[in-house]
């Protein structure tokens, strides 16, 4: 992540005195998290936001799309009730407009939990817009459309991000869908063209062929995940393809055309007929309607606010978080962020660390990761060591049914500790945190193995991955050569 340029070397000077009132611009995971940490020391808080609580990570993102793919998983684990000798009569059929109706009711019951937060910590919510008047007032026109100012010592912009829109798709919520849209989709298609196999793409490419849809990921780059290990990205397309999910990569879409189906030409002259198409090729910053030339707030070339280690831009006394600032478009990510801001706004010292930032990928299976993958660590000139460990050598997976994936350990040759952990499979997104605090402590791989690990348990592949570095693993066949 870009940092502004100016930078304090006693924070505590040029600073204005206590801060006593905070406005806050948006209330997503960034933005309500900010409130709520400042109010609990002390702050009067003031949030101002146009749409819903929770922003996208509540509404449109993280928390409905889980919803959604955790009835996936259960529709996956009755298709297979037979092998554990459970007998299930008549035809199991998901029914798309009720797991709808449950997800919109999770998330109804979680932005109920934000305002039932707010009112007990005192913070205000002021439905509206809100924009920089100066360096201490917010203007704000409420969804009635009154005119109001919020004046503040400090304030945090936390506006966060949209999906990317190109011209030449025609959206119409649809038929050509945002990930915003297709999360409202309450008929099942027969067919749906992903477009973008990253995160995003990945997990709805999960969900749509579970609910037995046909589903086709184009990716322009040469292979799905990008982003992440190259062999935990290859594991992931075996699994996609063991669901029929047909992926083509090293292409893109030229054109699209509408008639009885979508077809989709692609640059390598093949077409696709789909009669839906969700296009998930990143997102836009929100940095827009918020007058930061008019106040000098220094941008990026994405349009991504500069911060300083303090998430401060160059305009004393304001900060801003999460998907704004750019880097990783983390909902704990911004959560962190808006922790550290609204420390720093009542006259705080405290910096953002980004060392040690784990992710969860919701695909089935799961995705967990944390630190350097292994080639990021030998660019960077790292002698590394590697271990793996594959999760159908544990009885927990066999007694689960989870045969897929593996644990894969990156560590320093030199000093052992580990740099990277990257795991794909059953809780991948929770095992993730044992590397992540161990990493965080600076453990080495051999100290993580001689822990001792309850069994039978997931998190014995983690065990394991670590006693393969140093070529001990108990369950893993001697190595040829």
């Amino acid at each position: 992540m870009q940092r502004a340029t100016r930078s304090l070397s006693k924070k505590g000077k040029n600073r204005m005195p206590e801060a006593r009132k905070i406005a806050i611009i948006g209330a997503g995971p960034g933005g309500y998290v900010a409130a709520l940490r400042g109010a609990q020391l002390g702050a009067k808080v003031t949030v101002i936001e146009d749409r819903e609580v929770g922003g996208t990570c509540l509404n449109r993102g993280c928390i409905p799309s889980k919803a959604i793919i955790s009835c996936v998983d259960v529709l996956d684990k009755i298709k297979k009730a037979e092998e554990f000798g459970i007998k299930i009569s008549g035809d199991v059929t998901p029914d798309l407009s009720r797991i709808i109706d449950r997800k919109n009711k999770i998330v109804g019951t979680l932005m109920k939990g934000i305002h039932s937060l707010f009112k007990s910590w005192g913070v205000e919510l002021i439905e509206g817009r809100g924009s920089l008047a100066d360096k201490h007032q917010v203007h704000v026109v409420t969804k009635g459309g009154e005119e109001r100012t919020v004046s503040a010592d400090s304030i945090i912009l936390a506006t966060g991000s949209r999906p990317a829109r190109i011209p030449m798709f025609p959206f119409d919520g649809k038929r050509v869908m945002t990930s915003d849209d297709v999360l409202d989709m309450r008929d099942l298609p027969s067919s749906i063209l992903i477009v973008g196999g990253g995160v995003i793409g990945c997990e709805f490419a999960s969900i749509y062929s579970g609910l037995g849809v046909e589903v086709t990921i184009v990716e322009l780059l040469p292979r799905i995940l990008a982003t992440e290990d190259e062999e935990i990205a290859s594991l992931l397309e075996r699994e996609l393809k063991k669901r029929d999910v047909k992926v083509i990569t090293g292409v893109k879409v030229e054109k699209v055309e509408d008639g009885q189906k979508l077809r989709s030409t692609l640059s390598d002259g093949r077409v696709v007929e789909s009669d839906k198409i969700l296009v998930s090729i990143g997102r836009e910053l929100c940095s827009g309607g918020l007058n930061l030339d008019k106040i000098g707030v220094a941008l990026g070339k994405r349009g991504e606010v500069l911060v300083n280690e303090w998430m401060e831009t160059n305009i004393p006394g304001i900060f801003a978080i999460g998907d704004l600032v750019g880097g990783l478009l983390l909902a704990h990510k911004a959560s962190t962020e808006g922790k550290v801001a609204a420390v720093n706004c009542i006259d705080g010292e405290e910096e953002m660390d980004y060392s040690i930032v784990p992710a969860g990928i919701f695909t089935l299976p799961e995705i967990g990761t944390v630190g350097l993958k292994e080639s990021e660590a030998r660019d960077r000139g790292i002698g590394i060591k590697v271990g793996r460990f594959n999760f159908r050598g544990l009885g927990k997976s066999q007694a689960m049914g989870e045969l897929s994936g593996m644990v894969k350990v990156v560590s320093d040759e030199k000093t052992k500790r580990v740099v990277g952990v990257h795991i794909i499979g059953p809780h991948a997104t929770d095992l993730i945190h044992e590397a992540a605090v161990a990493m965080k402590m600076g453990a080495t791989y051999d100290k993580i193995a001689d822990t001792i690990h309850a069994h039978p348990t997931l998190s014995e592949a983690v065990m394991e991955a670590m006693e393969d570095v140093g070529g001990v693993s108990i369950h893993t066949p001697k190595k040829k050569g």
